[in-house]
């Protein structure tokens, strides 16, 4: 999931239909709330059949449209048939207008008690004083999000990202076998150097007359399979510059560092793999569609994207014949792939924040998104299933993905390996302001107009204005 990609709710719909009958088994064991008051109890008073005029009513608002907001009303009321006290109602507004909805309910003092965030708008509102601090939500549980998914403000928890994404190397194994070149590494250890990368994209790519980069008589203009794509959407070029040892923000979010020199340096050998290397298609970076116009369509040999991609369209790919593995990222100097989720947050106007954490923490469970997982859309959220082997193979043995060993070592154990960094939208502000400039200033650089010096030197100034909300 990521920042404009309506992967909460607007890939919500088929995926939690059979969400919702794959964890119904579930709900007369392990869905009761710690804390939830049975008949009688210790008050001695007497017992009496629950009513649902006596349940706290809590609202949780979501992206997408109303046969989506019905789907997940339908996961809400298995929640509202566990427990005695808590009600929650799904209240569904359309993706164009969700966040012009939510501003107008908090100028009214309107907000929903609990719901969805876009991940860049969470630092923002919570520097507004819109959100709770959710870090208790966990406290006494058996488990707890990976530390990666937690969004900070002030040293505090506001958040918790509904599910985990990462950054992978996906790639076509036919292709390597044809070429007799071994598959990308997926264990961290042994990830390629970006040397290696490039050399072995090199080997992939072919031009119309069977002629690779380097070699006398090679074509760039003729190429018929190229051997890599780097996506360079600017959030995910991020993952070169801190690869790189530069980044884009310092680490506290404060301060803008995309103009250090490992920065440029890393964003210009992204752009170098089409200009110089001759490895990589043109790319400018602005629609969210790589591994459709890469893997999937048969034209590049590997390709970078998020885990999300296993579900939204290599499991359909893969029943029409596609033989895709997966891979840890390469590295420039260390070894990094970013996380990301869609926030669940609880707003700052809720007279119920202990109710509306505890539905939002039973909902972030994985038995209740449990067809989201099993589809390859979302990953998990809590650290035990990463550390559990039971978990772990419950998740990971299934037609869904490629084989266990390969798509543990590179999406579970990188999942949650000192590689695995926050995106930006975890812990500074106004990412949104800063991509969307960092994307247009970037264009000639993709087209080899300029390069990443001149086009980030000249335009530094205006990115940190865009950093600190003045663009």
């Amino acid at each position: 999931m990521k920042a404009g990609k309506k992967l909460g709710a607007g890939l919500l719909a088929a995926a939690l239909a059979f969400g919702v009958v794959g964890c119904g088994g579930n709900n007369g064991t392990n869905t009761a709330q710690p804390g939830t008051p049975s008949g009688g109890g210790a008050s001695g008073s007497p017992e009496k059949s629950p009513s649902k005029t006596e349940k706290v009513k809590i609202t949780y608002s979501m992206w997408g449209s109303e046969e989506e907001g019905k789907t997940v009303q339908a996961t809400a009321d298995q929640f509202n048939a566990s427990q005695d006290r808590i009600e929650v109602e799904v209240v569904a507004i359309p993706w164009e207008s969700y966040m012009t909805k939510l501003n107008t309910q908090a100028t009214g003092g309107q907000l929903p008690d609990t719901g969805m965030l876009k991940e860049d708008g969470v630092i923002q509102w919570s520097t507004e004083g819109m959100l709770n601090d959710v870090s208790s939500m966990y406290e006494g549980s058996d488990s707890k999000p990976l530390d990666s998914l937690a969004y900070k403000y002030q040293g505090k928890t506001v958040a918790y990202a509904a599910a985990n994404e990462i950054l992978l190397l996906y790639y076509n194994k036919d292709m390597f076998d044809k070429a007799n070149v071994p598959y990308p590494p997926s264990v961290l250890d042994q990830a390629w150097t970006w040397d290696e990368f490039v050399a072995t994209a090199k080997k992939l790519t072919i031009d119309k007359n069977g002629k690779h980069p380097g070699e006398d008589g090679f074509d760039p203009q003729s190429i018929v399979q190229y051997g890599a794509s780097v996506e360079n959407l600017p959030w995910q070029l991020e993952t070169w510059a801190l690869s790189n040892g530069g980044g884009y923000y310092s680490a506290d979010g404060a301060e803008v560092r995309i103009g250090e020199d490992a920065s440029i340096e890393a964003i210009q050998k992204v752009a170098d793999l089409y200009l110089k290397d001759h490895v990589a298609p043109l790319s400018v970076g602005q629609t969210d569609d790589g591994i459709q116009r890469t893997i999937i369509a048969g034209t590049v040999a590997m390709a970078t994207n998020g885990q999300w991609n296993v579900g939204t369209s290599l499991n359909v790919a893969k029943e029409e014949g596609l033989n895709y593995g997966v891979a840890v990222l390469p590295y420039m100097k260390d070894k990094v792939t970013l996380s990301t989720g869609g926030a669940n947050v609880v707003f700052s106007q809720t007279k119920h924040p202990e109710e509306a954490m505890e539905w939002l923490k039973w909902y972030n469970s994985e038995e209740n998104n449990w067809g989201l997982i099993s589809s390859g859309i979302w990953m998990p959220t809590l650290e035990k299933w990463y550390t559990d082997e039971t978990l772990t193979r419950k998740w990971v043995e299934n037609p869904n993905f490629p084989a266990y060993d390969e798509y543990k070592s590179a999406v579970v154990d990188y999942a949650r390996s000192a590689a695995a960094k926050p995106a930006a939208w975890f812990y500074t502000n106004h990412t949104t302001e800063f991509n969307t400039l960092l994307g247009s200033i970037l264009g000639d650089v993709w087209t080899g107009k300029t390069t990443a010096k001149d086009a980030i030197s000249k335009n530094l100034e205006a990115l940190k204005a865009a950093h600190s909300g003045n663009q």
